[in-house]
């Protein structure tokens, strides 16, 4: 054995070379980790608020419903259910309504019958839906200043979310789709602004710019979603948790009090009597524009507020069109990276 210091004995280590780190921010592997979810978070805050600045988009009225109903032509043709809410899968066979064959041979049974009147009857909600955001999104075109206002906004996938996205691209005016990520195959509707197409990981952060944005809500009929989505926009405006008055037009009386009874919860105390006002119930496209116009002007056209906005804007000379960049704006006149 050699002593201390005699380098004949010793093994010499070599360096193997370290492989080339990415960067942080395009290391894939650390970004969808536990430890970049803070990350993500911000930057499903940060990258809509960009993109509705950029839009010019000031806010919105936002359209719930169920994503499982067809248009009317199409249900009275193929009256077929989807598997799911935001699914391009139809739903199993025993669940499908009748067929306009198997009515016409008589081969439809009692339970196929009655799918097979409510796919028609539903799908005139996607009707009613399409035309009310029509109505909206043509008198918003009309209003004074220089960002769009009450932008007709979507969950963007299909059914009623489709259905308002329609109604407001047919009049030729800009429409938001706040889509989510699913487990299984679902995808935008085709109505959808371009630049205004959203896609979430999460539900709070996709429900935070539903809720931040809307001056007024309309509820189709839907199911677990739509319940959540509206109590939960009620719940913020019962608590005054919302920093701005809300419209919440509730479409189609017959379907929701056969699903909930609010009143009850009033008559047995579990809500005031007065939060029953947080609501107007409305069974017509024209019946629910004109609630939907009235409380949009009483609490954010007419104020002091905002007619010292238009003002404002008027005297910057804001252009209609998309806006640049912060940075084409604000400057200074920085080299980008590569």
């Amino acid at each position: 054995m050699g002593k201390p210091g005699d380098e004949t004995n010793q093994v010499r280590l070599e360096p193997e070379g370290a492989e080339e780190a990415p960067l942080a921010y395009e290391n894939p592997e650390f970004l969808n980790s536990p430890d970049a979810r803070i990350l993500r978070i911000l930057a499903e805050y940060q990258e809509p608020m960009s993109r509705f600045r950029r839009e010019r988009v000031q806010d919105t009225v936002v359209f719930f419903g169920s994503a499982r109903f067809r248009a009317l032509d199409v249900a009275n043709s193929e009256m077929e259910l989807l598997a799911n809410t935001g699914s391009a899968e139809l739903a199993p066979e025993k669940e499908q309504p009748a067929t306009i064959d198997e009515i016409q041979r008589g081969d439809a049974n009692r339970l196929q019958l009655k799918r097979a009147e409510a796919a028609v009857e539903m799908a005139q909600y996607y009707e009613d839906a399409r035309e009310l955001a029509g109505m909206m999104a043509s008198w918003a075109k009309t209003l004074p200043g220089r960002r769009h206002r009450f932008v007709v906004t979507s969950g963007g996938g299909p059914g009623i979310m489709e259905a308002a996205n329609r109604g407001a691209f047919e009049v030729g005016a800009k429409t938001i789709g706040l889509n989510i990520k699913l487990p299984f195959e679902q995808h935008p509707n085709p109505y959808i602004t371009p630049g205004l197409s959203f896609d979430f990981h999460y539900f709070f952060m996709r429900k935070y710019w539903f809720a931040y944005l809307a001056k007024a809500l309309v509820v189709f009929p839907g199911g677990f979603g739509t319940l959540d989505e509206m109590f939960e926009v009620l719940t913020l405006a019962q608590t005054k948790k919302l920093a701005k008055k809300i419209t919440v037009v509730i479409y189609g009386s017959t379907y929701w009090k056969n699903v909930i009874n609010l009143e009850l919860l009033a008559e047995k105390g579990a809500i005031a009597l007065g939060d029953l006002e947080l609501f107007q119930f409305a069974d017509s496209p024209e019946e629910a524009f004109a609630i939907l116009k009235a409380g949009l002007t009483e609490n954010h056209l007419d104020s002091e507020f905002e007619r010292e906005q238009r003002r404002l804007e008027r005297e910057a000379g804001v252009p209609v069109e998309p806006a640049p960049s912060a940075q084409e704006i604000l400057g200074p006149d920085i080299t980008k990276t590569r």
